[in-house]
Parts: structure tokens; sequence; C-alpha cells
């Protein structure tokens, strides 16, 4: 085993590891081969030499700021870089006004305009963009953590093509690791050490690129020949010995969570809580977790339980660690011992089928909104029932589904908790419901007749 170079011979001092590192061209870019490979469409998109607005989507740490700055290379553009976060319409209309000056200037530059952070982009902010991505004043490039099509404006999403970036493999953590040795950047590190950190980045370059930094720094004070996986553990602490990389890998380990709670095991949905906090998963994203086991596990056999998901994060949020975490664990408990109904989920998921397949149908004359005097000239509201004006608050035979289309029966309350009641009730609405349409019948048995 050869020693490393001496810390005063490691170049690049005061360069950020991350900026010494980032990729000058698309054929350095590691991991996003499923978008960036030979034949895929981003790789087209660079190939053709016509910039067009996109948005990468992907978590923190996969390369979405680096691959805008590529494309701004690739098709010599102006680059601009907006925070969706810290900017504001001030920002835009400065990235407008040097567009311009690059479009109308000797070299008639083109612009790309990366907004970072796009899903935080608020309505004036998006009114006062679009119409300049609209008219091709410049190319905007979006970078988002979160699923742009609830996020992000219909108008703003319809004029940009979605890329999805995905956590960067091991195999792709490794080779960053390997790029930074070859550029003298980090000293010799154990196998062990590698594969510690590779697990602790959980597929975020960002993060293993700051580590290997303060390894870096840490390393050449002690002025060690070799980073050790016990040297390791000893700077990095308690959090860093946790990530075992023998263990169960992150989404096994969530899932076994969510099913222990769906599964009613409130010992074994506690175990796999502390399992994920003393491997040091984040409790905000525990939290989040919980809030979704609420919604789509119990749902309205238990409405509390989504209340009290909600409570749990915002007390740890006040809280923080570790007082916080008691919280996540008497949540974790009351949800895993809640009654139980998969309806609402099933309900919404159906009710999402129907739509993707189905026809745009109308909304009924009598359901519409009338606000003028021409649209209630035209009928719209007419024939209306106002439930509240009716016994129980309850309009009998009313129909609220579009015209023609049969009762769907999306929602099927299960018999267990609150959905006993629900369900319970919604037989005595179907009921009256019935009993209007036979009263109609005797009264009028052929309603097309005139």
């Amino acid at each position: 085993m050869t020693d490393a170079p001496k810390a005063a011979s490691v170049p690049h001092s005061h360069t950020p590891l991350a900026e010494l590192l980032r990729p000058r061209s698309l054929a350095q870019v590691i991991g996003q081969q499923h978008v960036l490979g030979p034949g895929m469409p981003l790789r087209l998109a660079f190939e053709s030499g016509r910039p067009h607005s996109c948005i990468l989507w992907g978590p923190p740490g996969v390369g979405k700021t680096t691959i805008a700055r590529l494309m701004a290379y690739a098709f010599d553009a102006q680059f601009i870089s907006i925070s969706a976060v810290l900017g504001g319409v001030k920002d835009i209309r400065e990235a407008v006004e040097r567009a311009q000056v690059a479009r109308d200037g000797l070299m008639q530059q083109h612009t790309l305009v990366f907004v970072d952070e796009v899903h935080r982009f608020n309505k004036s902010q998006q009114d006062a963009f679009l119409p300049h991505v609209e008219s091709g004043l410049f190319t905007f490039i979006g970078a988002t953590t979160e699923n742009p099509s609830f996020e992000v404006n219909s108008a703003l999403l319809s004029r940009a093509a979605v890329y999805v970036l995905q956590p960067l493999s091991v195999d792709d953590l490794k080779q960053i690791v390997a790029l930074a040795q070859s550029q003298q950047a980090l000293r010799a590190i154990e196998k062990e050490a590698v594969e510690r950190l590779v697990a602790y980045s959980d597929g975020d370059a960002r993060r293993l690129l700051n580590t290997l930094e303060t390894l870096e720094m840490a390393a050449q004070q002690e002025q060690l020949a070799e980073i050790t996986d016990a040297w390791l553990l000893k700077v990095l602490g308690e959090r860093m010995r946790r990530y075992d990389k023998g263990g169960e890998q992150f989404y096994d380990t969530i899932s076994a969570l969510h099913k222990s709670v769906r599964g009613s095991d409130p010992d074994a949905a506690l175990y796999w809580l502390v399992r994920m906090l003393d491997g040091g998963a984040d409790p905000r994203y525990m939290a989040r977790r919980l809030v979704r086991m609420a919604s789509e596990d119990i749902g309205l056999a238990d409405p509390r339980a989504l209340r009290l998901a909600l409570d749990c994060a915002e007390v740890y949020e006040r809280l923080g660690s570790p007082e916080g975490e008691l919280a996540l664990a008497e949540c974790v408990v009351y949800l895993a011992v809640a009654p139980k109904s998969n309806a609402v989920y099933k309900a919404y998921n159906a009710a999402r089928a129907l739509v993707k397949q189905d026809s745009t149908r109308p909304v009924p004359m009598h359901l519409r909104n009338a606000p003028t005097k021409l649209m209630k000239a035209l009928d719209y509201g007419k024939g209306y029932r106002y439930a509240h004006d009716e016994e129980g608050g309850f309009a009998a035979g009313e129909r609220y589904l579009p015209d023609g289309m049969d009762e769907p029966g999306f929602y099927q309350p299960v018999e267990r908790g609150l959905e006993i009641k629900i369900a319970q009730k919604l037989r005595d609405m179907r009921a009256r419901n019935a009993a209007v349409a036979v009263t109609a019948a005797a009264i009028d048995p052929d309603p097309q007749t005139p």
C-alpha cells in the first residue's frame, strides 16, 4: 500500500470539490444514462442543436444544475440562473432584458434561463415568465425535486418536456470517489470506507462530495496516508457508524415500516421506525411518510389519524431531535392500532383511471355557475336544487355526475371504524334517491313523451 500525497501537495485546495469535479462535457456526466446515454431522449436533444424548454425532475444531488449548464454550453447560449425561492419578478425582468440584449447584439446569442426549485414559482412569477417562454425569447430549464404534475403551473408544464432523473447508483458514486482520487483531491481510501460512504450518500452526489471534502481536510490536518473505515467512523461519528452496508436497504426498511402499520402491529412499526432513525433517516422524511400512511391505509376509518400525523410533523419542527422523535413514535403506534381502510385510496385511483381514459364530459347545465345575466339566459344553473333547503340537507334524486354517465361506485367504505357509519349514511341516501326515481317513474312512465 503506497502513501497518499502529503496534504501540502494536494492541488485545488481552495476550489470546492464539487466544482473541481463538475463535468465539462456530456461525456463526463456520471449517471443518468437512461436519458443521457446514446440514443436516449436528452442526449438526442443535445445532439439536435436545437434547445427546447424542459423540466429536470429528480432528488437532490443527481446533476440537474450540471445538465442545465452543459445544455447552455452545448448550444453556445447565455446562461442565467434564477432561484424560485429567493428570486422574484424583478429577477425575471432582468433575465428578460439580458436575453433581449444577447439576442439583438452582434453575436445574436440565445439565452437559457435556469430556474432552480421551479415548483416554488408563485403566480406572479409565472405570469411574468410564461410569455417569454412562449415567444421563444429564451429557453426555460426548470429543476425540481417535486412532482411537476402537481407543483408546476399547467401552462408552463405544457411547454416543457419533463425528464426524470434518478438517484445515482452505487457504481456511479464509486466512480466519483475514483475521479476525486484521479484529480489528487482525495488521498488513498480503504475499500470498506468507500462502501460505507456510498451507502451513506444514498444516491446523492452532492452529499458524497461534501463528505469527501470534509474527510480530506481532516486527513490533511492529521497527515494520514490513507482514510480507513475505522478513522471514518471516528471522524463522522455515530451517525455514520449506523449506516451498516450489510443491513437492509433504505427503501426496503421504509416498506417494512409501512406494512407493519398497515398490518396493525405497533411493536414492529416502532422497531422499523427506530431502525430508520438510528440509521440516519431524516425525521422530516419519516413524518411525511406517516402522513401518507394515514391517508392511504386508515383514511376515513379514523380521520383523526391524519390530523395526528400532521401534528407529529409540526411537533418535530418545534422540538427537533431527539425530543421531537417521541412524537413520531406516538404517531406510528396510533396509526398501527387505528382501524384500517384504503377505500378512499382505491376510490381516488379508480377515479383517476376513469378520467384518464374517458372523454371530457360537459358539466350538466343545472350544475354550472351563472355569475352573469347572459349565463342565466342560457340556462346555466337552471333547476339546481340547493341541498340546504331540502329535508335533512339532502336533495334526494338530484344528479351531480355528467349526463349519461353511470354511477361509477368509486368509494366503497369498509365496515371498520367511522366508515361503518359512513356506509350506513350512504345506504340511506341511495335508498332516498331510489324512492324518488320510483315515484318519478310512476308519475311519468315515459319521460320522453311530450
